[in-house]
């Protein structure tokens, strides 16, 4: 089993870190189960939570802003980062000394967390804070980038910085290359994983498996992610209000045996699509009956889950028609300026972005813990 940074809190000198404040959600537990809040409260050094996207309890549905409010449980101060500002409350900076961050990562882009960790990162720095990120890996491995690299045009809270879709980095990884790129003058400590090598995806660590936001609880649905997440730049159901999330891709005017068989002929390795229907409850068509695919992984290792999203894009646009339309955030998921606009393939498109996340990860290499 692989040890997280979690489980070696106190083999760290937590005595040196005063009072702590935390950031994390339901993923934030040991090898027992047990949460950091619990570990820390109990501990008696919690002076602080920070609420990133849902809350630390996991409670608030996603997009929707979450309150600063006390927990219950530990009547300890619930400050909220994704609300009128996504970085740490001016009147937090002086309830703690370090701050913790201990939130399992998704591996795509997308992910709003380490964005909350990046602007936590730099608040910290600007008013002499510690920052200790509780490492935890990559769920999609460490050692293949796919994708595109992100157009700082295009910056936003779903892609902040020129980072490919799939980057291969664990959390604390990510931290170190944030401090490097914004030149950050920071005290800034990893608590590195053991037993854990590039290789592993999250099924291989033998840890219990706790979704990092409601709406991708399975393995299955972080490993097409950063493919399906670009969906949400559309007006096709990428699957919110099923239970299926970024599994299930449809729309009341597509025909799913049509798109299934379509895309199968295409015979991108380690993919078949079933034909499905679905109604989502909430989101995208709320209530009507949708007809489109769901997504089965048969080999994660041949897996390109970006060229699989921008592949179905494609098919799907083709049979659509008029019908199919665009969001205002398609260019900020994928990264690409006036993508909407493009008139290229998606081999094309992902063949001319591979020497630049050759170059990136090159790049990477020198904040890399793990071999």
């Amino acid at each position: 089993m692989v040890i997280f940074g979690i489980d070696r809190l106190f083999s760290a000198p937590v005595s040196s870190w005063g009072r702590v404040g935390l950031m994390t959600n339901p993923t934030g537990i040991d090898a027992r189960g047990v949460s950091a809040i619990d570990i820390l409260a109990k501990n008696g050094c919690l002076t602080a939570l920070f609420a990133c996207e849902h809350g630390v309890r996991g409670c608030v549905p996603g997009g929707e802003k979450v309150d600063t409010f006390i927990d219950e449980k530990t009547g300890v101060t619930v400050y909220s980062c994704f609300g009128a500002s996504t970085h740490l409350p001016e009147a937090a900076l002086d309830a703690f000394d370090t701050l913790v961050y201990d939130i399992q990562d998704a591996g795509a882009r997308f992910y709003t967390f380490i964005y909350s960790l990046s602007d936590a990162m730099e608040d910290c720095a600007k008013a002499g804070k510690k920052v200790v990120v509780l490492d935890r890996p990559d769920p999609l491995g460490g050692e293949t980038v796919q994708g595109t690299l992100l157009d700082e045009r295009v910056s936003s809270f779903v892609g902040r910085f020129p980072m490919p879709t799939r980057y291969a980095l664990t959390v604390g990884e990510y931290a170190l290359w944030v401090k490097r790129r914004l030149k950050l003058d920071l005290d800034l400590n990893v608590i590195p994983m053991e037993g854990w090598d590039r290789s592993m995806y999250y099924a291989d660590t033998g840890r219990l498996f706790v979704p990092p936001s409601p709406n991708l609880a399975t393995l299955h649905a972080l490993n097409v992610y950063p493919g399906t997440c670009i969906f949400e730049g559309t007006n096709i159901s990428e699957g919110r209000g099923t239970t299926l999330p970024f599994e299930l891709i449809g729309a009341p005017f597509l025909d799913g045996e049509k798109l299934a068989d379509a895309m199968n002929a295409k015979q991108l390795p380690g993919f078949y699509f079933r034909s499905a229907y679905f109604t989502p409850v909430c989101s995208k068509f709320a209530g009507e009956l949708c007809s489109g695919v769901q997504i089965y992984v048969t080999n994660l290792s041949l897996t390109d889950a970006p060229l699989m999203g921008f592949t179905l894009l494609d098919e799907i646009r083709k049979q659509a028609g008029e019908r199919f339309g665009w969001t205002g955030s398609i260019d900020r998921l994928t990264g690409i300026k006036n993508f909407a606009g493009m008139n290229k393939t998606p081999e094309e498109l992902i063949l001319g972005e591979e020497a630049r996340l050759f170059a990136w990860y090159a790049d990477a290499q020198e904040i890399l813990l793990y071999r």
